[in-house]
């Protein structure tokens, strides 16, 4: 997706906008440029579409083919959004990626989702990013492997157990 008004804060609760049809009852804002896509108030190339995902063509791809896969909720990242509703996106973001690769004739594909700022989401609503690749096709993914010590990686393994443990005592 191209640029973006600044994200809004984490806290707010989104702004109303009907639901895709009477009986589906999804949180919505009214800002968001996906929720509008949804609604159908601005238009998209639609891929795909069910009660609770909806995709389509990225209009500012970073290759050709690049799609986009979308909650029909409004949730500002993975990180927000209810666990039924990422199982249901994982459970099409294969179908989804096959076909993208099948339609672009690649042999291969990134699916990647960025949360927050700081890792490059420009929308702040819940989205994956569908790239087909090929081999020298002129798109590289920055990934500057470094290395971890020991003793670094003990302390992060005990800080995520402990958080693991406090968030599974979290209601």
């Amino acid at each position: 997706m191209g640029p973006s008004p600044s994200p809004a804060p984490i806290s707010r609760k989104p702004d109303p906008l009907p639901a895709a049809s009477g009986k589906d009852i999804v949180p919505r804002d009214a800002h968001c440029v996906f929720c509008k896509i949804i609604a159908g108030q601005i238009p998209s190339y639609k891929i795909y579409e069910d009660e609770q995902v909806f995709a389509f063509l990225d209009i500012g791809p970073i290759v050709r083919g690049h799609a986009l896969v979308i909650s029909k909720g409004h949730y500002p990242s993975l990180l927000e959004t209810p666990a039924p509703v990422a199982a249901a996106i994982g459970a099409r973001l294969p179908m989804l990626a096959r076909a993208v690769q099948a339609a672009t004739g690649t042999p291969a594909c990134h699916v990647l989702v960025n949360n927050g700022a700081e890792a490059s989401q420009s929308v702040r609503h819940l989205h994956f990013h569908i790239l087909p690749r090929f081999a020298n096709d002129g798109y590289k993914l920055n990934w500057d492997a470094g290395k971890i010590d020991a003793s670094n990686a003990q302390e992060l393994v005990s800080g995520i157990a402990r958080a693991l443990k406090e968030l599974a005592s979290t209601p």
